[in-house]
Order: structure tokens, then sequence, then C-alpha cells
């Protein structure tokens, strides 16, 4: 929250909807030992969905869009991102067949669909593995990033896009934020030539192959434990066999 102020504050970036300090400056105030509260203005935009679909020229807005914010320098307060996967002891024991599940109506199926597919999901977790350790020979250079500018973090301000939900910000390879964007060579040549950098083809398959072994990784945590039937677990096993399918249907 911090750095999204300082975008807003120091750097004017207009299209970052940040929080609102406190008369002491803060960005977020503790309310009680579990919660934590932070104020936002109100922006009387058109919210986006996180499966809707970009026109082209809005795809280009997009791009643009982060093409500026790559080309600012940091705040101080901006976290630096490890490329690693936070849960990958446990996705590597789920691959193995060695999770233990507790009673939950998604726990069986999790584990079923992953041994169907383990051999598949092992070979991706090992060209992440490559693409990852290779990273520093590449020569790409770390930025701000947003993390997930997916429609869903979009409002559409009279024809203009502003980011929202500045959670998941973070200084690391550009391709974050690109992969999820981007669909062919027209994008990355606007891209580059707005950014004033050329994105490597295979940092964006590290950072799409991170997105899908995350998600997996974070299912199998919430359906290993108890849990019952909801919309919220129903949401999540979509979630997971959307992450299977995408990481088993590539070439």
């Amino acid at each position: 929250m911090d750095t999204a102020a300082a975008l807003r504050d120091e750097q004017r970036l207009d299209f970052v909807v940040a929080p609102l300090r406190t008369s002491d400056g803060e960005t977020v105030r503790p309310l009680g030992p579990r919660h934590a509260v932070s104020v936002f203005p109100f922006v009387d935009g058109t919210p986006g969905d996180f499966d809707q679909g970009w026109t082209p020229g809005e795809r280009g807005a997009v791009l643009d869009l982060l093409a500026e914010l790559h080309r600012r320098p940091p705040p101080p307060a901006a976290p630096v991102l490890d490329v690693a996967l936070p849960l990958r002891g446990l996705l590597d024991k789920a691959l193995a067949g060695t999770v233990t599940w507790a009673d939950g109506p998604f726990a069986e199926p999790a584990r079923d669909l992953l041994a169907d597919h383990a051999a598949a999901l092992r070979a991706r977790v090992e060209e992440f593995d490559g693409l990852a350790n290779d990273l520093g020979t590449r020569g790409v250079m770390p930025v701000l990033t947003h993390g997930e500018p997916h429609p869903g973090n979009l409002l559409d301000l009279h024809g203009r896009f502003l980011l929202i939900d500045w959670d998941t910000t973070g200084v690391a390879p550009p391709e974050r934020d690109l992969w999820s964007v981007e669909q062919g060579p027209q994008d990355l040549e606007r891209y580059a030539a707005a950014a004033g950098r050329t994105p490597d083809p295979g940092t964006l398959t590290l950072y799409r192959l991170r997105w899908d072994l995350e998600e997996i990784s974070l299912y199998v945590d919430w359906f290993r434990a108890p849990h019952e039937r909801s919309p919220d677990t129903d949401t999540a096993w979509d979630g997971l066999v959307e992450a299977v399918e995408n990481l088993t249907a590539a070439p």
C-alpha cells in the first residue's frame, strides 16, 4: 500500500488507485489482532471481470499503462520478489503422492487429478526450474510490477484504465505483468516501443508456468485440510482443474 501511495503522490501516476494516508502518513492501520484497514477514494468507474476479454485496442492501452509503470523507479517501500514458488515443497509432495489429505469433498478428487497428470506436471516443474535457473543469464532487468493486471483489476473511467489491487506489487522482471496480457508479436512490439525494452520469451514462459504452478500449490494446500463444499471450494476446484489443464495441454 505504501508503494501504491508513493506512485500516486510522488510519481504522479494517475492510473494508480492507491489508499488514502492517515494524518500520520500511514496507508494501513491495524484493526485488532487479526485485521487491518485501508481507506480508498471512491472511483465512479466500470469494473472489469477476471475472465473478461479485451479488444486489441483495450489490450494496447493496458500495455501502454504497464510500459509507463515499468519505466518508473521503484519506490523504497517496494518489495523485491523471488521467482521461487512459495509452496514448492508441498507441490513436490503432491506430485510424488506423499501428501496427507484430510476429510473434505475435494480431497480425493484433487489427489486423483494430480496422480493422473503427475508425469506431465513434473515435466512442467522441470521446465520452470530450468527457466528460473537461467534467468540471471538472460539479461532481464527487474522493474516495478503490479503482479496481476488482469481485467478484474482494472477500472474503466471514461475510456481510460485505472489499476486497482496493488497488494501483489513488487520488483521483478516486467514479464511478470506481460505474460497475461500479450497475445502475440504485435503486442510485444508495442510494449517494446513504449517501454524501451524487448520482452524475453523465456521469461514470459517462466511466469506463465509460475502462475499455474502456484495456483495448484494453493489449491492443494486448501483441499488437503479439512473443508466443506461451498461456493468458494467449488470455485477453487474449477481453478485447480483449469491450472492442470493449462499445464498439461500446452505444447
